[in-house]
């Protein structure tokens, strides 16, 4: 590739200026001053290096900081803290010399932006740790992660560029953790377009069908929503208040959830759009303004009595206000309208940053993410857990609704959706959770399990005598109860587990086993344990005996590779197929190569040749095989990606792989004997299991059937789907909730 240098350097001035201009309604004075001196730093520590596309890098800090300007609303400190945030980490600049120039608390930001260096535990995962590392600054300073969303956002944009496992490795992390962070800090513009960039490097065919989709409806829904706010608008103007009336299509990445959700396809998604009518109304009649507005909509078209939702009076504890209701339309189509003032309307799109331009004339709303943030802080506290347990228990409530329930006295609290008695009793304290034993609901007694409903009013009530159970942990939702429970759990378990610990060291010396980290990750995958606490529990019980270790020792796994090298990580497989074959070319094959590496199809998402997969390493049972849509895929790659290697099938052997379809549609005679005629005589298909049952005159049919790849499986879908009856045709994968949770185990 020709570089224009002198082009490439007025561009980059460009970019810089656009910054400045972007950045100048909240620059104080010096500002500008301090942010030259960080982008000539940043310019400088970045010159030799290259991104993946082939741009110069300070294009990326550049871009970050105008999306923290820009799209969140932040300030110069995090403008100068974007354009730094990779200095520590790839070239020669030191924290201290951040803290000598800029000060403790920009050095503050950055160290939590840079990832730990080093080697980790065999077994344990970076993206966890590193994670853990950045939200430990976040409990101080929430601007890391605001920063840290603008980076992954930037990234995301121009993943393009990237090989197609980092992609995969890349988009997994930012559902599995970034799209719901942005949620619970109520950035809702970026958690939609990280949603949708996931989508569209994940599933490309789906998110370009729905896109087209969209686009080929745009003008007729044009023509709909003009037709639709004319009345409205009229009464609006007589109110002397100014107003704006968007609409907008779902999200690609939403409309794909609801379609796969509900089994359903684009066509018959009713609520494709939402119409946002936004205020400029005085803080004192803003409820009085939407709910006039409310009263104009539903005075020309009739709403749904049970989808109003009223986050004017209660926010969403991400801090969201809005007014909702579906109404329908002359035309007998459903239509979401949203009514919100301006202020509303930017925090719903901005959240947390907004917050703080808002925080003197409405101080309750920032209070609801503060609470978050102190239960952030209470969840690091926590030095018992694993950097993988920890991430687990941070995403339990990042997308979770949220229902509003009522203590004896009248005070509001809020609780995840789902959640029970047992939930409410610890949100009031630990000690009233340890020791409840039922609650009165609405003045009616209940037990622990209870699952509780927006506006119930709880009462605990509690017994000295009582103690947490395991069975606990299935009976609540929030991670705050979770953890206070596993709390005391673990203390009854300290003493057997150290029991247990020594009794594990003296039986491995005895049968002269070595106990290195390695040897015990091995281990807990032996005996399907998630950390070491549990393996030591399970000795102190006596669950595990010498005689199981001595099995254990003995165990021999088939090997992924003829030569037998130690298995770390993807680089390590690589290099070994790389002298198998004499050549590398960074992708493991498969199907005519197997003699060179063998491999497992995982029982969780039982790909087939076609399927878009990718290779994953085990501690014990060499490499797996996954789809990359695997319901098990995206917490692999976001948490193992350094596990992660390429696969693609390159040719076919006539082999049969077992898969499976569900078929529905309205019921008639003999339309079974159509569906197995063509299966099994016209196309000569082997079926392993039929199974059909009617239901007020629908039918569902599941079939496990043997097919050779893709192509062959969609030519059958397409035949079936042409017989009279029939409706849908899905294919589903054969797995089960053992083999899921067994695939992780291995992880």
């Amino acid at each position: 590739m020709v570089i224009d240098a002198v082009e490439e350097k007025k561009e980059i001035i460009n970019r810089y200026r656009r910054l400045l201009r972007k950045a100048k309604p909240i620059l104080e004075p010096g500002d500008a001053k301090l942010i030259k001196k960080a982008f000539t730093i940043s310019l400088e520590a970045h010159k030799d290096m290259r991104r993946k596309s082939g741009e110069p890098y300070i294009f990326h800090p550049l871009a970050v900081a105008e999306i923290c300007v820009e799209e969140i609303g932040l300030g110069t400190t995090s403008v100068i803290s974007a354009l730094l945030h990779d200095v520590v980490e790839d070239t020669d600049i030191e924290l201290s010399d951040i803290e000598r120039m800029f000060g403790k608390k920009i050095t503050r930001i950055i160290d939590g932006l840079t990832k730990i260096s080093g080697v980790f535990e065999y077994g344990t995962s970076a993206q966890a740790e590193n994670f853990r590392k950045m939200l430990f600054t976040l409990s101080e300073d929430v601007r890391v992660i605001l920063i840290k969303l603008a980076d992954r956002l930037h990234n995301m944009r121009t993943l393009g560029s990237m090989p197609r496992n980092k992609q995969l490795k890349v988009a997994s992390e930012t559902i599995y953790l970034y799209a719901p962070l942005a949620h619970r800090l109520g950035l809702n513009a970026i958690k939609s377009e990280l949603e949708d960039l996931y989508l569209r490097f994940t599933e490309e065919g789906v998110y370009d069908e729905i896109m087209g989709k969209i686009d080929d409806t745009r003008a007729s829904r044009n023509k709909f929503i003009k037709a639709f706010i004319s009345p409205i608008k009229d009464e609006l103007d007589k109110l002397k208040i100014e107003y704006d009336i968007k609409s907008r299509p779902k999200s690609a990445h939403s409309i794909w959830n609801k379609m796969r959700k509900q089994n359903i396809p684009f066509e018959e998604i009713y609520d494709l759009f939402a119409v946002r009518i936004i205020l400029d109304a005085p803080l004192d009649q803003e409820k009085s303004c939407c709910w006039q507005v409310y009263s104009i909509v539903t005075d020309y078209y009739t709403p749904n009595p049970d989808r109003l939702r009223d986050w004017i009076s209660t926010p969403k504890a991400n801090g969201y206000e809005s007014l909702h209701t579906t109404v329908m339309a002359k035309n007998g189509q459903w239509v979401e309208v949203q009514i919100r003032t301006r202020r509303m309307d930017e925090i719903a799109e901005k959240g947390y940053a907004a917050h703080w331009k808002y925080k003197d004339s409405n101080s309750t709303h920032e209070s609801n993410l503060e609470k978050w943030l102190v239960h952030v802080r209470e969840l690091l506290e926590r030095q018992d857990l694993s950097a993988l347990e920890f991430v687990d228990d941070f995403r339990g409530n990042l997308f979770n609704e949220e229902i509003f329930v009522f203590t004896p006295k009248g005070e509001l609290k809020t609780l995840p959706n789902g959640a029970t008695a047992l939930d409410f009793a610890f949100e009031i304290h630990t000690d009233v959770g340890a020791r409840c034993i039922g609650a009165k609901v609405n003045q009616k007694l209940v037990p622990i399990n209870h699952v509780l409903k927006n506006g119930d009013q709880i009462e605990i009530l509690t017994s000295a005598k009582q103690n947490p159970t395991e069975d606990w942990l299935r009976f609540v939702v929030s991670s705050k109860a979770k953890s206070k429970i596993k709390d005391v759990l673990k203390e009854d378990k300290k003493a057997v587990a150290e029991e247990g610990k020594e009794i594990l060291l003296r039986k491995l010396k005895q049968i002269k086993v070595d106990p290195n980290s390695q040897m015990f990750e091995k281990m807990r995958a032996y005996f399907r344990v998630n950390s070491q606490f549990d393996l030591n529990f399970k000795v102190g019980k006596g669950l595990i005996t010498v005689n199981d270790l001595k099995r254990f020792k003995d165990y021999k796994p088939a090997s992924p590779i003829k030569s037998k090298p130690q298995i770390n990580d993807a680089r390590t497989i690589e290099q070994e197929i790389s002298k198998a074959k004499g050549r590398y070319d960074d992708i493991l094959l498969i199907g005519e190569d197997m003699d060179v590496v063998e491999y497992k199809l995982a029982k969780c998402c039982t790909p087939i040749p076609g399927d878009e997969v990718f290779g994953f390493v085990t501690v014990n049972e060499g490499i797996k095989i996954h789809r990359s849509n695997c319901p098990n895929a995206t917490e692999l790659l976001a948490n193992h990606g350094n596990r992660v290697i390429k696969a693609k099938w390159t040719s076919q052997h006539e082999v049969a792989f077992l898969t499976g379809l569900k078929i529905i549609g309205t019921d008639r005679v003999g339309l079974i004997n159509d569906v197995s005629k063509i299966i099994s005589e016209e196309l000569k298909v082997n079926m392993s299991s039929i199974s059909f049952r009617v239901d007020s005159g629908i039918f569902h049919g599941e079939i496990m059937l043997y097919v050779n790849d893709t192509r062959h499986l969609d030519f059958l879908i397409r035949k079936l789907e042409k017989v009279e009856g029939v409706v849908t045709v899905n294919r589903f994968d054969s797995r089960n909730i053992d083999s899921a949770n067994q695939e992780k185990v291995n992880a």
